[in-house]
């Protein structure tokens, strides 16, 4: 099987390893052909695409956007963007100036539980400053003792309900769809079965989306339970979406690997079906 990954982190947002050293990673893990979708910035794809060709592994140009729909945060993956796209790159920086805000404020109400210094600590993690995240305070907290692991970190703080979490609005659903079309990419919805979305919402979000011109769906991911992967690609089928395959790797050691999800199952359209960049390994694999 050719091993395709669509999602994946670099130190441009909020991975540990540098865009070099992912694309590293993914070749010594036999990664074929890789996505960098890192939040809200293109930053690092000029140096992940050098480094790809050196290893003699397809590089998609990809992000993920941060949207707000229906009062929750959602994801949305972009595969074969323009990074250079106007209008994609101004949608960027809009996001990523909220950004910066939001984690003031995810400081500041830690500090009303307690736990000080925490903006300055996350962004000691952050390679990229202007992509200061939840992950790097988790990160931050983990190491000033306040959660023994990332996992911990989520369920004790940073989301709702609990100290560090800040409500934010994002873009919408309509702008990050148009701008990865008009960047000549396509939309895919991202890890899914993350949202605390009623079946009823998912269904809405599927038919939004695809109303919209989103073309895809996560259905193999790190943030899938094995047991999910069929639930996401029925609803593939059942909404007219292509499926995707992606770790959404971030660091060694957190969640999945670069390159080791399972295959699809057989009867889910993939995105990457008829991309001319794929044709050399399909002539040589019809697997």
């Amino acid at each position: 099987m050719i091993n395709i990954d669509l999602h994946c982190h670099s130190n441009v947002s909020d991975g540990v390893l540098s865009p070099t050293d992912v694309v590293a990673r993914a070749a010594v893990n036999g990664v074929h052909v890789l996505a960098l979708t890192d939040h809200d910035d293109v930053a690092g794809l000029a140096a992940a695409c050098v480094a790809a060709g050196a290893a003699g592994l397809t590089l998609i140009p990809g992000v993920e956007i941060s949207v707000t729909w229906s009062g929750q945060t959602v994801h949305i993956v972009g595969l074969r963007i323009d990074p250079a796209h106007p209008e994609l790159a101004a949608g960027l920086q809009g996001i990523r100036l909220g950004r910066i805000e939001r984690a003031q404020y995810m400081s500041a109400d830690l500090a009303r539980s307690g736990i000080t210094g925490a903006y300055e600590g996350a962004n000691a993690y952050a390679a990229n400053k202007e992509m200061v995240g939840r992950t790097h305070f988790a990160r931050w907290l983990v190491a000033q003792g306040h959660a023994p692991d990332m996992r911990s970190a989520f369920r004790r703080f940073l989301t709702r309900g609990n100290p560090g979490y800040v409500e934010h609005e994002w873009t919408t659903l309509e702008n990050a769809v148009r701008w990865i079309r008009a960047s000549g990419g396509l939309a895919v919805i991202a890890h899914p079965g993350r949202y605390a979305f009623k079946a009823h919402e998912l269904h809405r979000l599927l038919d939004a989306f695809r109303t919209l011109g989103g073309e895809g769906i996560e259905v193999i991911t790190g943030s899938h339970h094995p047991s999910e992967y069929g639930k996401f690609a029925d609803l593939a089928r059942a909404f007219g979406l292509k499926a995707s395959r992606g770790a959404d790797f971030h660091a060694p050691g957190e969640g999945i690997d670069i390159g080791r999800l399972p295959a699809l199952p057989h009867y889910c359209q993939p995105v990457w079906q008829d991309w001319p960049e794929l044709e050399p390994y399909f002539s040589l694999s019809p697997g």
